[in-house]
């Protein structure tokens, strides 16, 4: 299903825009792909999340997590099917957790700070695909991440909503796995890839 929805829609591409070189196709080949499995993948997950009774709840938890990952990046899988697996597993238990469970004061306070350190430290962590190779670049989205983490551990302090401080503290303790090089080592994929190219 994936391979016919992209080649068509790079065949359509190609009959309306002949003069698109190979390396332009390629490039939208990548870029549908990638937004392919996104919706394909956010369908699936939705779907379990609706019969699990927890709807509502992995919305939620997945802008609170897209919060510090849209600025802390982290790896990627290493196809369709693990990224399906993961993904499931990792969003789908974290919110039926954040809405079952009570974390602790102590909880929040030590894996919050540490969580924040952590960011502080491995922000932000790119891919062999998306190489982030600007100094400028990484330490903007350093800063950036680690606000975002330390607002994120303040709301689980303040805010009187349960799921929500609970979605906060779980969000940051999950990225700091995606970024994490270790979990990068496990999964055999390259860490700081900026360091493989040259900027002048």
């Amino acid at each position: 299903m994936k391979d016919f929805v992209i080649n068509n829609s790079l065949k359509i591409i190609k009959n309306n825009y002949p003069d698109y070189s190979d390396e332009k196709m390629e490039i939208l080949e990548y870029g549908l792909t990638g937004f392919y499995m996104f919706i394909s993948k956010t369908i699936i997950i939705f779907l379990v999340a609706y019969f699990l009774g927890i709807f509502k709840e992995l919305i939620i938890f997945m802008i609170i997590y897209n919060a510090i990952r849209s600025c802390s990046f982290g790896m990627h899988a290493s196809s369709s099917t693990v990224c399906l697996v993961a993904s499931s597993v990792t969003f789908l238990t974290a919110a039926y957790i954040s809405k079952l469970l009570v974390l602790p004061l102590w909880f929040k306070i030590l894996f919050g700070l540490l969580s924040t350190i952590y960011i502080f430290k491995y922000s932000p962590a790119d891919t062999e695909k998306r190489p982030i190779v600007s100094p400028k670049r990484r330490m903007v989205y350093k800063i950036i991440s680690t606000i975002v983490a330390a607002t994120m551990v303040i709301c689980s302090f303040v805010l009187k909503d349960v799921f929500i401080t609970n979605s906060c503290i779980l969000a940051l303790i999950i990225q700091c796995v995606m970024i994490s090089p270790i979990t990068y080592r496990l999964a055999n994929q390259q860490y700081d890839n900026y360091k493989y190219y040259h900027v002048s």
